[in-house]
């Protein structure tokens, strides 16, 4: 499929997806009943799991930015920006906190819903092409 770089075929649209999903119910639930991200403070007084929690964020954000660069079309562009700015803000509000990031939830769960949302539009295309027969 030409629109597509890394979702080449249905199989890996539904993976993506699925993976989509996953996190925003994971977002979703930090929204309503998850603690408040204190922040970094000081790097010193900063808990292993704070610390650990920034750099799987950090790696994450960093392959979903490589996959929006290497990505072709524009929903395949589309969907890895939603995701990448969702893992960012992630990053920003594990680093800085709530209070100095108040929107980082919120903007968590927008932009996984709206990855979704492009993902189904993404799964769409490829059932339509595997269903045309090209």
């Amino acid at each position: 499929m030409g629109g597509f770089a890394i979702l080449t075929n249905r199989k890996r649209a539904i993976i993506a997806l699925a993976h989509a999903v996953v996190f925003c119910v994971i977002a979703t639930w930090q929204l309503v009943a998850g603690p408040i991200a204190r922040g970094m403070g000081t790097p010193a007084s900063a808990s292993t799991g704070t610390w650990v929690l920034c750099g799987i964020y950090f790696l994450v954000s960093s392959v979903l930015l490589w996959l929006l660069v290497i990505s072709r079309g524009w929903m395949e562009k589309t969907y890895f920006a939603f995701c990448t700015i969702s893992a960012a803000s992630g990053l920003l509000r594990t680093l800085a906190g709530d209070s100095a990031f108040p929107v980082g939830r919120h903007l968590r769960v927008v932009m996984l819903m709206s990855a979704i949302l492009v993902g189904l539009l993404i799964t769409r295309a490829h059932s339509a092409m595997a269903e045309s027969g090209s």
